[in-house]
């Protein structure tokens, strides 16, 4: 199925990450970080591997230490997907990530004050044709520019950021992708706006710290969908507290919604239920969901609880009900096929999604 967006994306310039192009309105890619200890490379490498197969386009993986970089090689020739090597503090550790292979670098300037070592890390990326990423989070910037306390975050980020991204092209590098990620939604939207008015560099969309999954959805939603509606993010990376899969799912589910990225899986349309629903609606939907969760093929399916907009929902959906009292008429690509118990509801339901499921492979 065909991406429809019906907003304007920002122009911006084409960076490769591995075989993934970002910004020069490429598919905005889903990008996703391991939790891992990178230095235990069989347990990295699955993770990966699950990301992979949950639609993740880009990984990012961790280099604290020594051990981690000395890791890279072998994650980069196990990995599906191209490697990126997160790394803070030191540009000893950012130089042994480009030698190892990895695809692309992530220095964060609110914590790496060495012009000597940045300016051998953008030669070694020059010489070896890979990408960096200059991203800055909101809790590490203040400590960067303690005589700026006065500046508000937002423009702090960007401050340090295009100083970053002045002394990469004064060597002649523009293979650059910018991050300037808060923990609060309006700082990270004001930030973002003002790295698009600055630069024609691809952004990389997030919000740091966002929590668990429900406060994850939430922010990554404000953020990122306020953000792509505007036309701006070329790359997106949700942040959650737990397994990292999620993070790819939300992504997806923000990206359908803008028509930005083709669907992928089931898509459940549901009311929020009120008096005149006839059926237990709430318990269909929670075991409808927790059945398709491994159907990968993109589809709509509707289930309402009454006759006031059930049937018009369940029309329009790939595969939808419209519940009476103790039973539910089933509609199969907006045709009426057959009324169905209560008791039934369920199993006919999923039966249904895995031969159009089929039928669509």
């Amino acid at each position: 199925m065909e991406s429809q967006s019906h907003f304007q994306r920002r122009k911006s310039r084409g960076v490769l990450a591995g075989d993934v192009l970002i910004g020069a309105y490429s598919p905005v890619s889903i990008q996703s970080m391991t939790n891992t200890h990178t230095r235990n490379v069989s347990r990295t490498v699955e993770q990966i591997r699950r990301l992979a197969a949950a639609g993740c386009e880009i990984v990012r993986v961790a280099v604290p230490a020594i051990p981690d970089a000395e890791a890279l090689p072998d994650i980069v020739r196990a990995s599906p997907l191209p490697v990126v090597a997160d790394i803070h503090f030191s540009t000893g550790l950012a130089i042994r990530a480009l030698e190892a292979g990895a695809a692309k670098v992530r220095l964060n300037p609110g914590n790496i004050d060495d012009p000597d070592g940045l300016r051998r890390v953008i030669a070694l990326a020059l010489h070896l044709g890979r990408p960096l990423r200059f991203g800055v989070n909101s809790g590490s910037v203040r400590g960067a520019r303690r005589q700026s306390q006065q500046r508000d975050l937002a423009h702090l980020m960007v401050d340090v950021l295009m100083e970053w991204v002045s002394a990469a092209e004064k060597e002649g590098f523009r293979d650059l992708v910018l991050s300037a990620k808060a923990s609060d939604a309006a700082t990270t939207i004001e930030a973002y706006r003002l790295l698009a008015a600055a630069t024609d560099l691809p952004l990389h969309l997030g919000i740091t710290a966002a929590g668990p999954m429900d406060e994850a959805r939430t922010r990554s939603a404000i953020v990122l969908g306020a953000l792509l509606a505007e036309g701006i993010g070329d790359t997106v990376r949700v942040s959650l507290t737990g397994d990292p899969v999620g993070e790819v799912v939300i992504a997806q589910e923000i990206l359908a919604e803008l028509g930005l990225r083709p669907p992928r899986g089931v898509r459940i349309l549901s009311c929020p239920t009120c008096g005149r629903c006839g059926v237990d609606l709430i318990a269909l939907v929670e075991e409808l969901k927790r059945r398709t969760r491994g159907v990968a093929a993109p589809l709509t399916v509707a289930v309402m609880g009454c006759v006031v907009n059930g049937p018009g929902e369940a029309r329009e959906a790939d595969l939808g009900v419209a519940a009476g009292t103790g039973h539910g008429v089933l509609f199969r690509r907006g045709e009426a096929v057959r009324k169905v118990p209560e008791a039934e509801l369920l199993d006919v339901l999923i039966e249904e999604i895995h031969m159009l499921a089929a039928e669509k492979s």
